[in-house]
Protein backbone atom coordinates (compact mmCIF):
# COMPACT_ATOMS: atom_id res chain seq x y z
CA UNK A 1 0.00 0.00 0.00
CA UNK A 2 1.50 3.85 -0.90
CA UNK A 3 0.18 6.76 0.92
CA UNK A 4 -0.63 9.30 -2.61
CA UNK A 5 -0.91 12.54 -2.31
CA UNK A 6 -3.12 14.18 -4.80
CA UNK A 7 -4.31 17.46 -5.42
CA UNK A 8 -7.21 18.49 -7.18
CA UNK A 9 -9.68 15.77 -5.95
CA UNK A 10 -12.62 17.37 -6.52
CA UNK A 11 -12.47 17.36 -10.04
CA UNK A 12 -13.43 15.19 -12.73
CA UNK A 13 -10.06 13.51 -12.78
CA UNK A 14 -9.02 13.57 -9.30
CA UNK A 15 -12.08 12.15 -7.83
CA UNK A 16 -12.00 9.12 -10.58
CA UNK A 17 -8.39 8.62 -9.41
CA UNK A 18 -9.32 8.95 -5.92
CA UNK A 19 -11.61 5.78 -6.15
CA UNK A 20 -9.07 3.72 -8.18
CA UNK A 21 -6.26 4.49 -5.72
CA UNK A 22 -8.79 3.85 -2.80
CA UNK A 23 -9.87 -0.12 -4.73
CA UNK A 24 -5.85 -0.92 -5.78
CA UNK A 25 -5.31 -1.37 -2.04
CA UNK A 26 -3.75 2.81 -1.54
CA UNK A 27 -4.34 5.39 0.72
CA UNK A 28 -4.99 8.53 -0.42
CA UNK A 29 -4.24 12.24 1.16
CA UNK A 30 -6.77 14.46 -1.22
CA UNK A 31 -6.21 18.14 -1.00
CA UNK A 32 -9.04 20.19 -1.70
CA UNK A 33 -10.58 23.80 -0.80
CA UNK A 34 -14.22 22.89 0.35
CA UNK A 35 -14.35 19.26 1.47
CA UNK A 36 -18.24 19.65 0.20
CA UNK A 37 -16.96 19.42 -3.10
CA UNK A 38 -15.94 16.05 -2.82
CA UNK A 39 -18.27 13.95 -4.48
CA UNK A 40 -16.35 11.21 -4.21
CA UNK A 41 -16.84 7.48 -2.28
CA UNK A 42 -16.01 7.74 1.32
CA UNK A 43 -13.19 5.48 2.88
CA UNK A 44 -11.31 4.66 6.20
CA UNK A 45 -7.77 5.07 3.63
CA UNK A 46 -9.35 8.80 2.20
CA UNK A 47 -8.05 11.68 4.20
CA UNK A 48 -9.39 14.89 2.66
CA UNK A 49 -7.40 18.03 3.49
CA UNK A 50 -8.80 21.28 3.41
CA UNK A 51 -5.93 23.50 2.79
CA UNK A 52 -4.86 25.79 -0.94
CA UNK A 53 -2.43 24.83 -3.35
CA UNK A 54 -0.38 28.15 -1.74
CA UNK A 55 -0.06 26.27 1.82
CA UNK A 56 2.59 24.88 3.45
CA UNK A 57 1.51 20.86 2.89
CA UNK A 58 4.81 19.77 4.88
CA UNK A 59 2.51 18.13 7.28
CA UNK A 60 1.03 15.85 4.56
CA UNK A 61 3.98 15.32 2.17
CA UNK A 62 6.04 14.02 4.97
CA UNK A 63 4.58 10.77 5.16
CA UNK A 64 3.24 10.82 1.23
CA UNK A 65 5.51 8.61 -0.64
CA UNK A 66 3.48 9.61 -4.31
CA UNK A 67 2.74 12.83 -5.07
CA UNK A 68 -0.14 13.39 -7.94
CA UNK A 69 -0.73 16.94 -8.69
CA UNK A 70 -4.14 17.19 -10.59
CA UNK A 71 -5.23 20.66 -9.98
CA UNK A 72 -5.15 23.37 -12.77
CA UNK A 73 -6.67 26.37 -14.07
CA UNK A 74 -8.74 25.18 -17.17
CA UNK A 75 -11.25 27.97 -17.38
CA UNK A 76 -11.20 29.29 -20.70
CA UNK A 77 -12.78 32.72 -19.97
CA UNK A 78 -9.47 34.04 -18.13
CA UNK A 79 -8.16 36.82 -19.53
CA UNK A 80 -4.62 37.06 -18.35
CA UNK A 81 -1.51 35.14 -18.34
CA UNK A 82 -0.91 35.30 -15.08
CA UNK A 83 -4.50 34.06 -14.45
CA UNK A 84 -3.35 30.82 -15.64
CA UNK A 85 0.91 30.92 -14.88
CA UNK A 86 -0.49 31.43 -11.07
CA UNK A 87 -1.93 27.94 -10.23
CA UNK A 88 -0.77 25.62 -13.32
CA UNK A 89 3.27 26.83 -13.30
CA UNK A 90 3.44 28.92 -10.07
CA UNK A 91 1.74 26.34 -7.42
CA UNK A 92 3.12 23.52 -9.64
CA UNK A 93 6.69 24.59 -8.50
CA UNK A 94 5.70 25.14 -4.88
CA UNK A 95 4.29 21.81 -4.55
CA UNK A 96 7.11 20.07 -6.46
CA UNK A 97 9.90 21.89 -3.94
CA UNK A 98 7.67 20.89 -1.34
CA UNK A 99 8.17 16.94 -2.02
CA UNK A 100 11.58 17.34 -2.78
CA UNK A 101 12.17 18.65 0.54
CA UNK A 102 10.08 16.20 2.43
CA UNK A 103 12.00 13.25 0.25
CA UNK A 104 8.62 12.26 -1.36
CA UNK A 105 9.53 9.36 -3.74
CA UNK A 106 7.98 9.44 -6.78
CA UNK A 107 5.93 12.58 -8.40
CA UNK A 108 3.81 12.44 -11.20
CA UNK A 109 2.81 15.56 -12.97
CA UNK A 110 -0.75 15.53 -14.88
CA UNK A 111 -0.56 18.19 -17.87
CA UNK A 112 -2.16 18.46 -21.19
CA UNK A 113 -1.97 16.60 -24.52
CA UNK A 114 -1.83 20.35 -25.96
CA UNK A 115 1.54 20.36 -24.97
CA UNK A 116 2.30 18.38 -27.62
CA UNK A 117 2.11 18.57 -31.48
CA UNK A 118 -1.34 17.64 -32.90
CA UNK A 119 -1.55 16.18 -35.92
CA UNK A 120 -4.17 14.35 -38.91
CA UNK A 121 -5.40 10.90 -38.77
CA UNK A 122 -2.48 9.63 -41.11
CA UNK A 123 0.04 11.31 -38.79
CA UNK A 124 -1.19 11.82 -35.06
CA UNK A 125 0.88 13.86 -32.50
CA UNK A 126 2.74 12.19 -30.04
CA UNK A 127 5.32 12.22 -27.16
CA UNK A 128 8.02 13.74 -29.48
CA UNK A 129 6.20 16.28 -31.46
CA UNK A 130 6.46 20.20 -30.81
CA UNK A 131 3.31 21.79 -29.40
CA UNK A 132 2.02 23.50 -32.83
CA UNK A 133 -0.18 26.60 -33.38
CA UNK A 134 -3.18 27.71 -32.29
CA UNK A 135 -2.08 25.98 -28.82
CA UNK A 136 0.62 27.91 -29.08
CA UNK A 137 -1.00 30.95 -28.38
CA UNK A 138 -3.11 29.20 -25.62
CA UNK A 139 -2.70 30.52 -22.18
CA UNK A 140 -3.19 27.10 -20.83
CA UNK A 141 -1.38 25.10 -23.13
CA UNK A 142 1.90 27.79 -22.63
CA UNK A 143 1.58 27.71 -18.79
CA UNK A 144 1.64 23.65 -18.63
CA UNK A 145 4.56 23.83 -20.97
CA UNK A 146 6.56 25.69 -18.39
CA UNK A 147 5.27 23.55 -15.70
CA UNK A 148 6.45 20.56 -17.79
CA UNK A 149 9.62 21.65 -18.61
CA UNK A 150 10.10 22.70 -14.75
CA UNK A 151 9.52 18.94 -12.99
CA UNK A 152 11.48 17.63 -16.10
CA UNK A 153 14.33 20.13 -15.85
CA UNK A 154 14.84 19.22 -12.02
CA UNK A 155 13.70 15.15 -12.65
CA UNK A 156 17.19 14.84 -10.88
CA UNK A 157 15.93 16.14 -7.45
CA UNK A 158 13.10 12.90 -7.53
CA UNK A 159 11.65 10.44 -9.62
CA UNK A 160 9.28 12.32 -12.48
CA UNK A 161 6.63 11.53 -14.72
CA UNK A 162 4.54 13.44 -16.93
CA UNK A 163 1.15 12.25 -18.05
CA UNK A 164 -0.30 14.20 -20.73
CA UNK A 165 -4.36 13.15 -21.00
CA UNK A 166 -6.27 14.39 -24.05
CA UNK A 167 -10.25 15.56 -23.51
CA UNK A 168 -11.58 13.62 -20.89
CA UNK A 169 -15.15 12.45 -20.08
CA UNK A 170 -16.72 10.11 -18.03
CA UNK A 171 -18.74 9.58 -14.01
CA UNK A 172 -17.72 12.45 -11.67
CA UNK A 173 -18.09 15.02 -13.97
CA UNK A 174 -19.38 17.51 -10.78
CA UNK A 175 -19.00 21.23 -12.39
CA UNK A 176 -19.19 19.93 -15.04
CA UNK A 177 -15.82 20.49 -16.78
CA UNK A 178 -15.02 18.72 -20.36
CA UNK A 179 -18.76 16.72 -19.97
CA UNK A 180 -20.50 19.96 -21.14
CA UNK A 181 -20.00 18.89 -24.35
CA UNK A 182 -22.33 15.82 -23.50
CA UNK A 183 -24.71 18.48 -22.21
CA UNK A 184 -24.73 20.80 -24.86
CA UNK A 185 -25.94 17.93 -27.52
CA UNK A 186 -28.14 15.87 -24.97
CA UNK A 187 -31.97 15.55 -25.30
CA UNK A 188 -31.37 18.31 -27.89
CA UNK A 189 -33.83 18.60 -30.89
CA UNK A 190 -30.50 20.33 -32.92
CA UNK A 191 -26.52 20.61 -32.11
CA UNK A 192 -24.49 22.82 -33.67
CA UNK A 193 -20.89 21.89 -34.07
CA UNK A 194 -18.06 23.22 -34.98
CA UNK A 195 -15.59 21.87 -38.13
CA UNK A 196 -12.77 20.45 -36.35
CA UNK A 197 -11.89 17.67 -34.20
CA UNK A 198 -10.39 15.98 -31.44
CA UNK A 199 -8.95 12.60 -29.32
CA UNK A 200 -11.66 11.52 -26.73
CA UNK A 201 -10.44 9.01 -23.63
CA UNK A 202 -12.29 7.70 -21.02
CA UNK A 203 -11.36 9.24 -18.02
CA UNK A 204 -10.98 5.71 -15.86
CA UNK A 205 -8.24 4.96 -18.24
CA UNK A 206 -6.40 7.86 -17.65
CA UNK A 207 -6.85 6.96 -13.75
CA UNK A 208 -5.52 3.67 -14.71
CA UNK A 209 -2.84 5.10 -16.56
CA UNK A 210 -1.51 7.05 -13.73
CA UNK A 211 -1.72 4.05 -11.31
CA UNK A 212 0.07 2.00 -14.32
CA UNK A 213 2.66 5.02 -14.34
CA UNK A 214 3.66 4.83 -10.49
CA UNK A 215 4.56 1.42 -11.12
CA UNK A 216 6.22 0.97 -14.58
CA UNK A 217 6.11 4.70 -15.79
CA UNK A 218 10.15 5.71 -16.71
CA UNK A 219 11.58 8.49 -14.65
CA UNK A 220 11.71 11.71 -17.05
CA UNK A 221 9.41 10.56 -19.31
CA UNK A 222 6.02 11.93 -21.08
CA UNK A 223 3.23 9.40 -22.05
CA UNK A 224 0.30 10.44 -24.24
CA UNK A 225 -2.99 8.82 -22.32
CA UNK A 226 -5.41 9.09 -25.81
CA UNK A 227 -7.85 6.78 -27.37
CA UNK A 228 -10.24 7.87 -30.23
CA UNK A 229 -9.94 10.29 -32.86
CA UNK A 230 -13.02 11.60 -33.76
CA UNK A 231 -14.20 15.00 -35.65
CA UNK A 232 -16.99 16.86 -33.89
CA UNK A 233 -19.46 15.85 -36.25
CA UNK A 234 -18.27 11.47 -35.69
CA UNK A 235 -18.69 12.50 -31.86
CA UNK A 236 -22.18 13.94 -32.00
CA UNK A 237 -23.02 11.08 -33.90
CA UNK A 238 -22.03 8.92 -31.07
CA UNK A 239 -23.96 10.74 -28.54
CA UNK A 240 -26.72 10.21 -30.56
CA UNK A 241 -26.65 6.56 -30.75
CA UNK A 242 -25.28 5.90 -27.03
CA UNK A 243 -28.57 8.54 -25.90
CA UNK A 244 -31.27 7.29 -28.51
CA UNK A 245 -31.97 10.20 -29.82
CA UNK A 246 -32.28 11.49 -33.33
CA UNK A 247 -30.96 15.24 -33.11
CA UNK A 248 -30.22 16.73 -36.09
CA UNK A 249 -26.45 17.90 -36.82
CA UNK A 250 -25.80 21.44 -38.06
CA UNK A 251 -21.93 22.25 -38.73
CA UNK A 252 -20.79 25.83 -37.59
CA UNK A 253 -19.15 27.54 -40.37
CA UNK A 254 -15.36 28.37 -39.65
CA UNK A 255 -16.39 32.30 -40.82
CA UNK A 256 -18.57 32.23 -38.35
CA UNK A 257 -16.57 30.59 -35.65
CA UNK A 258 -13.92 33.42 -36.45
CA UNK A 259 -15.80 36.50 -36.35
CA UNK A 260 -17.39 35.07 -33.05
CA UNK A 261 -13.94 34.76 -31.89
CA UNK A 262 -12.89 38.44 -32.91
CA UNK A 263 -16.19 39.62 -30.83
CA UNK A 264 -14.62 37.52 -28.04
CA UNK A 265 -11.65 39.26 -28.81
CA UNK A 266 -12.72 42.78 -28.43
CA UNK A 267 -14.48 41.77 -25.49
CA UNK A 268 -11.54 40.67 -23.76
CA UNK A 269 -9.56 44.03 -24.42
CA UNK A 270 -12.79 45.38 -22.47
CA UNK A 271 -11.74 44.10 -19.35
CA UNK A 272 -14.94 41.22 -19.85
CA UNK A 273 -14.27 37.90 -19.10
CA UNK A 274 -15.82 35.70 -22.13
CA UNK A 275 -14.73 31.61 -23.39
CA UNK A 276 -14.77 33.49 -26.70
CA UNK A 277 -11.51 34.42 -28.24
CA UNK A 278 -9.62 34.09 -31.86
CA UNK A 279 -7.21 31.50 -30.33
CA UNK A 280 -10.13 29.67 -28.72
CA UNK A 281 -12.42 29.42 -32.11
CA UNK A 282 -9.40 28.38 -34.22
CA UNK A 283 -8.99 25.77 -31.70
CA UNK A 284 -12.63 24.27 -32.30
CA UNK A 285 -11.40 24.18 -36.61
CA UNK A 286 -8.39 21.78 -36.21
CA UNK A 287 -8.48 18.42 -36.20
CA UNK A 288 -6.40 17.91 -32.85
CA UNK A 289 -5.39 13.89 -33.15
CA UNK A 290 -2.69 12.16 -30.85
CA UNK A 291 -1.62 8.65 -30.49
CA UNK A 292 -1.61 6.00 -27.89
CA UNK A 293 1.25 3.89 -29.00
CA UNK A 294 3.94 5.05 -26.23
CA UNK A 295 1.31 3.99 -23.18
CA UNK A 296 -0.07 0.84 -24.78
CA UNK A 297 3.65 -0.35 -25.09
CA UNK A 298 5.26 1.13 -22.30
CA UNK A 299 2.45 0.95 -19.57
CA UNK A 300 0.53 -1.84 -21.19
CA UNK A 301 -2.86 0.31 -21.48
CA UNK A 302 -6.13 -1.07 -22.86
CA UNK A 303 -8.45 1.85 -23.36
CA UNK A 304 -12.25 1.86 -23.43
CA UNK A 305 -14.39 2.76 -26.41
CA UNK A 306 -15.92 6.43 -26.98
CA UNK A 307 -19.17 5.13 -26.61
CA UNK A 308 -18.57 3.71 -23.02
CA UNK A 309 -17.00 7.34 -21.92
CA UNK A 310 -20.35 9.03 -23.40
CA UNK A 311 -22.67 6.22 -21.97
CA UNK A 312 -20.99 6.17 -18.25
CA UNK A 313 -21.31 10.28 -18.62
CA UNK A 314 -25.03 10.42 -19.67
CA UNK A 315 -25.31 7.63 -16.62
CA UNK A 316 -23.99 9.82 -14.02
CA UNK A 317 -25.44 13.12 -15.57
CA UNK A 318 -28.61 11.21 -15.01
CA UNK A 319 -27.95 10.65 -11.86
CA UNK A 320 -27.63 14.44 -10.51
CA UNK A 321 -30.92 15.65 -12.20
Amino acid sequence: MKTVFVTGISGLLGTNLAIDLLENGHKVLGLVRDKNRYKGVSHPNLELIERSLEDDLAPWLDIAEVVVHVAAETRQNLTAYSDYLKINFVATQHIYNSAVRNAVKKFVFVSTANTMGYGSLEDPGHESKEVRFPFSDSFYARSKIEAENYVLRNEGEMETIVVNPTFMLGPYDTKPSSGKIILMGWKKRFIFYPPGGKNFVHVKDVSLGIIKALDSGRHGERYLLAHENLSYRQFYEKLNTVADQDARLIEIPKPALMLLGHFGDLLRKLGIRSSLSSTNTRILCVNNYYSNQKSREKLGLNYSSTDQSIRDAIDYFGQEE
